[in-house]
């Protein structure tokens, strides 16, 4: 089987196709233009720079264009990067699929909903369970098919809701331990806390930020989605602002994008466990990567740190 581009060591030479995910144009401190590329296949992405550009190139090396490479992997700043050598467009008559090259949920769509509908069914608030399900219904296509983010944890086909079905198991696990700990309300700001995404990202193929997105951003558009389905469901409770609070707060700090801190023990533990699940995906994409009694690259969501891969098993 053929090694994937995040599996490449340092040194190695590769030629294949990859599929453009992100693409930006800069200057060099010289006033020579550039463009910083992201280039992804099924083991995830890679940056590269392509040096000397022209204006045409910002069009034929656009985002969601699949692209043949030669280049070699070398170490810049403790990140593997690719260093290019050769790039042109894929021909029509190579039948290069965007699919192919792009990272998935390891489960089906129909097994992602039918994992969240088990802890939907496990809700005995009505207010809760109603204003859960109508939302869940309503942007489900794009719930299932989504990325979690552009880029560092669950970036991929389907992230969304494989992060949200790891965030339902963890915390069906720490209700068990705290049985105070209100399910419902748990239940329901895991399901909820990142539907805003749908509106904040562009979808799943070469995904950026929305000028909603950019403009509102999630934790906003879902306080307001909750809103719109309280009134929708004629529901006027303590459950709606309780809910809308999971959201507002779930980034747990103002610094790192809440509106609010955690004010319920519900909305702590949802934030808890937002992080672990974020966090245990960074680690372990980077640790698949790394040899055994090697250290990682510099993950700068996690304070810049590299990770020691012990040699045991």
């Amino acid at each position: 089987m053929t090694k994937g581009i995040t599996q490449r060591a340092v040194g190695e030479t590769i030629d294949e196709f990859l599929l453009i995910k992100q693409s930006v144009k800069g200057v060099t401190t010289t006033g020579n233009p550039f463009m910083s590329l992201v280039l992804q296949d099924k083991s995830g992405d890679i940056e590269a720079k392509l040096w000397d550009t022209k204006d045409e190139h910002e069009k034929v090396f656009a985002a969601e264009t699949i692209v043949r490479v030669g280049g070699e992997i070398h170490n810049y700043r403790g990140k593997n990067q690719l260093r290019i050598k050769s790039i042109r467009p894929a021909k029509p008559e190579e039948n290069q699929s965007i699919a192919d090259l792009m990272p998935s949920s390891s489960k089906t769509t129909e097994e992602l909903l039918e994992d969240v509908m088990q802890y939907l069914f496990k809700m005995e608030n009505p207010h809760i369970q109603r204003i859960t399900r109508h939302i869940l219904k309503k942007y489900q296509q794009q719930f299932l098919t989504f990325p979690a983010a552009t880029r560092n944890h669950h970036d991929y086909v389907s992230g969304l809701a494989d992060h949200v079905v790891s965030m339902l198991k963890l915390g069906d696990a720490i209700a068990g331990i705290y049985p105070s700990l209100n399910k419902d309300l748990l239940y329901s700001g895991i399901i909820l806390h990142d539907i805003g995404k749908v509106f904040e990202l562009s979808g799943p193929i070469a995904t950026t930020y929305t000028l909603k997105g950019n403009l509102l951003g999630h934790i906003s558009i879902m306080v307001t989605e909750i809103e719109k389905a309280a009134e929708e469901l004629d529901i006027d409770s303590e459950e709606v602002l309780l809910l809308q609070h999971m959201v507002l707060s779930h980034h747990g700090k103002e610094e790192w994008g809440s509106p609010k801190k955690p004010m319920i023990k519900e909305a702590e533990m949802l934030h808890y466990i937002d992080n672990i699940d974020a966090k245990m995906m960074m680690l372990d994409r980077a640790l698949e990567k790394t040899k055994q009694g090697e250290f990682t690259e510099r993950l700068f969501p996690l304070d810049n740190r590299s990770f020691y891969k012990p040699t045991i098993d």
